[in-house]
């Protein structure tokens, strides 16, 4: 049963995406849902290296400049962020304040900035009738990449603070 938290993070979910545990959560993946220009659901998964909540509206993402994810984002503003793991299933509805801005240091990888913010959180239980049903796992990948690398470290740099066009 999903039930709404409000109009801002709660903050665990700060917390969460915040990056301060940035290492402990390397290899597990976020879906991130934008809109087609066919009003049509576009999905794609994120780590939580390429995303950072600064506070309880708002929230930076990294992606690549030329993805359609990239270009719906762009176009119509709007995209939904979900995190389905053991511990909390929720639903972040965003709105995009800003971007795609150019990030330094992305070279080959041509990565995009965007400021977002939080509309709506939602959140996921299960509802008494489903009794002790839980989510046991969260998608993964692997190999998780390293802080070292390139993109990650123009990923990591970009998102340090929040930026808009002024």
């Amino acid at each position: 049963m999903t039930r709404s938290l409000g109009e801002a993070l709660t903050p665990a979910l700060v917390d969460r995406f915040s990056q301060r545990d940035i290492a402990g959560r390397l290899g597990i993946a976020l879906p991130f849902v934008t809109v087609d220009p066919d009003g049509r659901p576009h999905p794609m998964l994120l780590s939580y290296l390429e995303l950072r909540a600064y506070d309880t509206g708002t929230i930076g993402l990294v992606i690549g400049v030329r993805s359609r994810s990239s270009r719906n984002l762009g176009e119509r503003g709007t995209g939904t962020l979900l995190a389905i793991e053991p511990d909390a299933t929720v639903y972040v509805k965003l709105r995009a304040v800003d971007g795609p801005l150019p990030v330094a240091g992305s070279g080959e990888y041509e990565l995009g900035y965007f400021l977002l913010a939080v509309e709506e959180v939602l959140e996921d239980a299960p509802a008494d009738w489903e009794g002790s049903m839980r989510i046991t796992g969260g998608i993964r990948y692997a190999p998780a990449p390293t802080l070292d690398e390139p993109w990650a470290r123009a990923t990591l740099a970009a998102l340090a603070e929040p930026r808009a066009r002024a």
